[in-house]
């Protein structure tokens, strides 16, 4: 029998009770009592219910490209909910949100790109792209073609196809069995030397690729997925050789490319796409997180016209979910689009990223951090017990715990990784309030994980 809600109340350490009695929390152990319940967003800053304040530099889940609190982004959702909230996206219906956003996707997207299947986030993004490569290689005639080439350490979501592509073993223990035929490759992580011999990364995972791809063969391989800079992992930006010579060498055996971009794409990286950075064509680009800056769920998968032709046949693409093409959500997007174009945030992005990196780079000799290293707003800094061993520091506190306590900086940790997303918006002050932050807390850390008082 379900309980009957408590009242509401504006007592902070009541809400915050009702929320452990309630809520599953991802990732939350449940002896952890703990609450930080927002209540306010402004730019980047934002307030909770008890009054405090903080300076996010995680854009939430990595998404927060314009900042929070647009007040414009709220009037485009009112306004497009008042003419018509909601309609399905099946068949032959469509809306005139959902045209123009594909239309604006298509104008900024990488070359080749001429087609949108709408979804509703990132897992579900990286499902369909899946779908669609074993599905494109199926009505070709090429059934067998049904493996999928992804990375050790990658994040690609928590679906069984998206969570199945992921690779690391937490989101696949107690879960299985996950999808049958995903192979997992090294990752082109540069400063882990250990992983390739001694050999250039680009020239031993290229080598890997394609001794992998000999013995599964190549008649049966329908695509390889990777983030182009690997998020989770730790910021891990790979060597600008890397995925152009991966491009050439699926080509050459008819393997598409699939570029979960659903946390470098719309700015995050200084271009729209991480593939323009890279100077790459992928045959699907998986997006979401950074297309409404999180004021609404929204995704969405661009696909090359070769794809979407053979996709479109027959009966169709067998996939969609009720949310497609949401027009509220592609409204949303819209506004979030243009606002990072108005204001220029994709060059902003480049340079308050160099700026942060510099800073940050500042912090490269001490004892603990092995690494400073990022593209845009996408930063890590590597921590590390040991400079010569690449050891990785288990701290006694998370060092992101104690920034916040300290500072009020929100950053998140990946593994052993520190790791900063902020919105492209942040101004120079609150840069350097980032850095000074973490600064403080890196400068007394030990490399036995203790921290001097």
């Amino acid at each position: 029998m379900s309980q009957t809600a408590p009242a509401p109340t504006s007592s902070a350490a009541a809400i915050i009770q009702r929320d452990r009695d309630l809520l599953i929390h991802p990732y939350l152990p449940s002896s952890v009592e703990e609450r930080v319940v927002m209540r306010e967003g402004n730019g980047c800053r934002l307030t909770d219910i008890e009054g405090n304040e903080y300076l996010d530099a995680t854009g939430g889940l990595w998404l927060a490209q314009v900042g929070h609190g647009r007040k414009e982004i709220a009037r485009a959702a009112a306004e497009q909910m008042e003419r018509m909230e909601y309609f399905m996206s099946f068949w032959e219906f469509s809306n005139e949100r959902a045209i123009e956003l594909a239309e604006k996707l298509v104008q900024i997207s990488p070359e080749g790109v001429q087609h949108v299947y709408f979804t509703n986030g990132g897992s579900e993004g990286n499902e369909a792209a899946l779908k669609m490569a074993r599905y494109y290689h199926h009505r070709r005639g090429d059934s067998d073609r049904n493996w999928i080439l992804a990375r050790e350490q990658a994040y690609h979501g928590i679906g069984y196809g998206s969570g199945s592509a992921t690779g690391f073993p937490i989101y696949h223990e107690g879960f299985g069995p996950m999808l049958p035929n995903v192979k997992h490759l090294t990752p082109p992580w540069p400063y882990r030397t250990e992983l390739f011999g001694g050999e250039d990364p680009t020239d031993f995972c290229l080598a890997e690729l394609e001794r992998t791809i000999q013995q599964i063969g190549p008649e049966k391989i329908a695509a390889m997925i990777g983030e182009p800079i690997m998020g989770v992992a730790g910021m891990i930006v790979p060597p600008d050789d890397y995925w152009p010579r991966v491009r050439d060498l699926l080509s050459s055996h008819g393997i598409l490319l699939i570029f979960d971009e659903v946390v470098t794409a719309y700015g995050r990286t200084g271009s729209w796409f991480a593939a323009q950075h890279f100077g790459v064509e992928p045959d699907i680009i998986v997006t979401a997180k950074g297309i409404t800056s999180g004021y609404m769920p929204l995704g969405a998968v661009l696909v090359s016209d070769a794809i979407a032709e053979v996709l479109g046949q027959d009966h169709g693409f067998p996939m969609g979910y009720t949310y497609n093409g949401h027009p509220t959500s592609c409204a949303v997007a819209l506004e979030n689009l243009a606002i990072i174009e108005r204001e220029g945030l994709l060059d902003k992005a480049r340079t308050s990223g160099e700026y942060l990196l510099r800073r940050l780079g500042e912090l490269a000799d001490l004892p603990v951090v092995g690494e400073v290293r990022g593209v845009g707003m996408m930063l890590a800094v590597e921590l590390v017990s040991d400079k010569e061993t690449h050891a990785p520091l288990i701290a006694s506190q998370p060092p992101q715990d104690v920034i916040r306590y300290e500072s009020g900086v929100i950053a998140r940790d990946c593994g052993h990784n520190l790791v900063l997303s902020p919105p492209l918006t942040m101004t120079t002050a609150e840069l350097d309030e980032v850095a000074d932050a973490i600064t403080a807390v890196l400068r007394k850390l030990n490399p036995d994980g203790s921290y001097n008082s």
